[in-house]
């Protein structure tokens, strides 16, 4: 990583409010890929401005959500760095030191209206023509300050013309300054509004490219007459475009949680692994101009561009994300999605934990989700009621009467052998043989048999192994007296 004044620096500033959704994610992700490929540095910044919305815990969720996505920042509260504090209400006497120095300069106001005693984010913004202390002389507002009167300052934005800025994704964009509104940038306690504090930070600690969602598009201009009015350069922008979900009718909207789970948190715990988790949601708004789709994350660091990025909307395709997990499912070790699958299994004390090993080795190639584990072992767990019916099947050609002369006849030839699987599977080979039947045929009678159901991982060999001999037998005694 560079440590010159050319370093590409880039970072993410969440506020500790909740989870992390899947568009925070992405915005980490694309801040993260960014700085890396560039061999730049990706700084993490804490950003707890509004208190009222501060949930306790929160901080920790995005220390976890990172170490888990594997975006590893150089910068942050737990890392240090130059740039310190990297928490912004540890900030707090820089803001209001900044914010006079506008008041100085005449690009900012002390506003002591009653509308301003609401001022969590967004709050308190208003035409400026209704706000006669815009017009105040500045030294009869300086005496009320100093009297101790409670006030916030704005910011003093000239309306006429416009103000013209490119950003990497969307290209040119030129506001109107008429529709620009005079933000409030220190709250009455001191404390900095987000889009204030973020110009603040931005600067001081050298951030090169900012990487936000495009709902701040609008907001750019404001930034940069800050930028101007204290003569810094302006960083790169970088909007992303908005993530969509497909509703029930087809219709895209924004991601929402009636679309599925939109918190990493809770795709992890649908059973989706984090690698799978960040390929995907790196692949929505940006490409590598190829048509592959799964990427090691290192290989992520280093194709990463911004020319990649698209800025229309991506929407949010949960039965894609589903066929990626289950190939990164595939691509683990056994050894690895054993130990990832074992909590999800519910094995633990149980008769199954000291097989898990060999039900892992049956379950990596048939699982698209950790969180179907469950329902794919529970008729090992307890088998479920079931008609002498299901015994019929077209394909293997078997009929409730033959697999009843099946199970008689390996009823007594297990009973009396060593149970493996591959001892099982010996035996109903040879009785397919002396039958003249295909081996599904008697494999169909024996699964119905020992599961229950026509689905399962694993042939009955492997079924009558885990089981063991007793309860694989009791479970063929049952279906015999159904038959």
């Amino acid at each position: 990583m560079c440590n010159n004044s050319n370093c590409v620096r880039t970072r993410f500033a969440p506020s500790p409010t909740g989870f992390m959704h899947v568009g925070n994610l992405r915005t980490a992700l694309y801040a993260c890929l960014l700085a890396h490929s560039s061999k730049g540095k990706f700084i993490l910044r804490i950003e707890d401005t509004d208190q009222a919305r501060y949930v306790d815990g929160a901080v920790d969720v995005i220390y976890a959500t990172l170490k888990a996505a594997n975006l590893i920042h150089d910068e942050g509260p737990d890392v240090g760095g130059d740039f310190g504090p990297y928490i912004q209400s540890e900030r707090k006497p820089l803001y209001a030191e900044y914010a006079k120095k506008l008041v100085e300069t005449g690009h900012a106001y002390y506003c002591f209206c009653e509308k301003c005693e609401d001022e969590t984010e967004g709050a308190g913004n208003s035409d400026p023509a209704d706000d006669p202390c815009r017009a105040m002389d500045p030294a009869e507002a300086q005496k009320l300050v100093d009297a101790g009167k409670s006030c916030v300052i704005r910011q003093k934005i000239d309306r006429s013309g416009s103000t013209t800025f490119t950003d990497s994704v969307f290209g040119e964009i030129t506001i109107e300054n008429k529709v620009l509104d005079d933000q409030i940038l220190l709250k009455s306690d001191g404390m900095p509004t987000y889009n204030f504090a973020n110009v603040i930070d931005d600067h001081l600690m050298a951030i090169t490219h900012v990487v936000r969602g495009s709902e701040y598009l609008s907001s750019t201009p404001k930034y940069n007459l800050l930028y101007k009015a204290f003569g810094w350069d302006i960083p790169t922008y970088v909007h992303l475009p908005l993530i969509m979900g497909r509703n029930a009718d087809g219709e895209v909207a924004k991601l929402s949680k009636r679309h599925g789970s939109v918190s990493f948190e809770n795709l992890i715990a649908d059973g989706y692994l984090a690698e799978a988790i960040v390929n995907y949601i790196a692949l929505l708004g940006w490409s590598s101009k190829s048509d592959r789709e799964i990427f090691e994350f290192s290989e992520l660091e280093e194709l990463f561009s911004l020319s990649g990025l698209n800025k229309s909307p991506a929407v949010f395709d949960y039965d894609k994300l589903k066929w990626m997990n289950a190939e990164y499912i595939r691509k683990l070790s056994p050894e690895e999605f054993a130990a990832r699958a074992k909590s999800f299994a519910q094995v633990e004390d149980t008769p199954l934990e000291a097989k898990w090993d060999m039900l892992a080795a049956l379950l990596q190639q048939r699982t698209e989700l950790l969180t179907e584990i469950p329902g794919k072992i529970a008729f090992l767990h307890e088998q479920p009621e079931y008609d002498a019916e299901m015994f019929n099947n077209k394909k293997s050609k078997c009929t409730p009467e033959i697999a009843k002369d099946i199970l008689l006849e390996m009823r007594e030839a297990f009973s009396g052998m060593e149970i493996s699987a591959q001892a099982v599977t010996d035996l109903l080979t040879a009785c397919a043989e002396k039958r003249g039947v295909k081996l599904g045929q008697p494999m169909w009678a024996v699964r119905i048999a020992l599961s229950g159901t026509p689905v399962t991982p694993g042939g009955p060999g492997e079924i009558m192994e885990l089981l063991g001999k007793e309860e694989s037998l009791r479970r063929i005694d049952n279906a015999l007296a159904k038959l």
